[in-house]
């Protein structure tokens, strides 16, 4: 195991009723600007939840974040902020609002010549406006994490700081009973590819952080189907909505290798193509799995025997058919595993490889010797 400091300031509020805790959570002297996508908090209860926990506090709002958050839209938070003087941010949505609402924490603050620079060219972030969140789409873990993705364009690109992480989160597992079966699809495997991609390496002795991964992995496959088969239930919805924060709050990565070509490859399909997130990881694990299943042999050789239980056959044989359960459990949410399914063909893939090219992402995995040709190995592997 590497050395590491692990430290995650996030407050956590779980369990049903608890946005009302944001009337605590929150300064009563801050102007509150509350931050979220296209109005369905009106319609399920959450917004009048939110209102509810506000009241007393000089707040506004802004609507319109998209589901990958545009930096044009973004922009003109950042705008609001300034003139109207808010000085703390309540996101109230998913990841990508959760996402939106960092870059505008950022953004409010920069002093350079253009915002976008904190995304293409990694300009530190050295002040940010306070935020917090309430989460109704559990799935990147952003509401406990420093991360953000923002669009601009067909350019979808990360930046990370620990002081765009939230103060506090609301997790209220009530709020996602409203979610519609791609949504809760969507969720499940983003949190699943999640934690893959921080287990799925090589050996490094780091017995818990492996054994915290397994258990996330295990409750995903087994919740996961049951959040479709039983849309109302509430147990379920809490075991995955816990499981999806767990997945990206830092914890199980520390000390390990971790491996984000699934996520840098899948970025350049939603930009290009505007496929869902966590669809595009669906069907690009697989092939990485396929491709490189002689660097990833002992972790999958691992995965195959305590998530599957496969411990007969020879070793390809084992590997091949843990392969074959991680895309059964894919379709059985309901996501495409392969870019036939989603209308993606060979002349795409020259697309994908100029993108990848253009954003630098041109020495990925745990090694760092995945190329734009290994890449394209890849995306072969996955038609």
């Amino acid at each position: 195991m590497d050395k590491f400091t692990y430290q995650n300031p996030t407050s956590i509020h779980f369990g049903q009723g608890q946005i009302a805790s944001i009337s605590q959570a929150i300064p009563k002297d801050k102007k509150v600007l509350v931050i979220y996508g296209g109005g369905s908090i009106k319609s399920n209860g959450v917004y009048d939840q939110v209102t509810a926990a506000l009241d007393g506090f000089n707040w506004g709002e802004f609507s319109g974040v998209e589901p990958n958050p545009q930096y044009d839209t973004l922009m003109k938070a950042v705008e609001l902020v300034k003139t109207e003087g808010y000085d703390y941010l309540l996101a109230v949505g998913g990841g990508s609002v959760v996402d939106g609402t960092k870059f505008v924490a950022a953004a409010a603050c920069y002093q350079g010549e253009d915002p976008w620079n904190i995304l293409l060219k990694q300009e530190p972030v050295t002040k940010v406006v306070p935020l917090g969140c309430v989460l109704t789409l559990p799935a990147t873990g952003s509401e406990s994490n420093g991360g953000s993705v923002v669009s601009r364009g067909k350019d979808k690109l990360f930046f990370g700081s620990p002081l765009v992480k939230p103060a506090f989160a609301v997790l209220d597992p009530q709020t996602t009973l409203s979610l519609s079966p791609r949504q809760v699809a969507n969720g499940v495997v983003d949190a699943f590819v999640h934690t893959m991609e921080q287990y799925l390496t090589y050996p490094v002795n780091a017995k818990v952080q492996d054994r915290f991964a397994e258990g996330l992995l295990h409750t995903l496959i087994e919740e996961g189907p049951k959040a479709l088969a039983t849309p109302d239930d509430l147990a379920v919805r809490a075991n995955i909505m816990w499981s999806a924060t767990q997945a990206l709050n830092g914890l199980i990565g520390v000390g390990v290798p971790a491996d984000w070509t699934t996520h840098m490859i899948g970025h350049e399909l939603t930009g290009n193509y505007g496929i869902d997130h966590a669809r595009t990881l669906s069907i690009v694990l697989p092939a990485v799995m396929k491709v490189r299943r002689k660097e990833k042999e002992a972790k999958l050789l691992q995965y195959a025997e305590r998530i599957f239980g496969l411990t007969t056959g020879t070793a390809d044989q084992r590997i091949d058919a843990a392969i074959e359960k991680t895309i059964a459990f894919f379709k059985q949410m309901g996501v495409p595993t392969t870019l036939t399914d989603v209308d993606l063909g060979e002349k795409d893939i020259d697309v994908l490889i100029e993108s990848l090219k253009k954003h630098g992402m041109i020495a990925l995995s745990e090694h760092l010797d995945i190329t734009p040709e290994i890449s394209r190995k890849i995306l072969m592997t996955a038609l």
